[in-house]
C-alpha cells in the first residue's frame, strides 16, 4: 500500500517552474508548495501472499 504523489508528472512540474523563474532572474521561490493531488495505492497481491487483510473502506478510496 503506498500513500502520496502517485503523479510523477505533477511531482516534477513545481520545480520546472521554479527553475524557469530562477532561470528569468527572478526570486527564487522562499516557501515550499506540496503536490494537491496524492493517490493511494494498493496491491493486493502482495497483501494477500502477505496475509495483510485491507479494510474495505481502503479499498473504496483506492485509486
Amino acid at each position: 500500500m503506498d500513500y502520496g504523489d502517485g503523479d510523477f508528472a505533477e511531482a516534477n512540474r513545481l520545480p520546472g517552474i521554479y527553475t524557469g523563474r530562477i532561470l528569468k532572474g527572478k526570486d527564487a521561490p522562499t516557501c515550499l508548495q506540496q503536490a494537491a493531488k496524492v493517490q493511494l495505492i494498493v496491491n493486493l497481491k502482495t497483501a494477500k501472499a502477505l496475509g495483510i487483510a485491507v479494510p474495505p473502506s481502503w479499498l473504496g478510496r483506492a485509486d
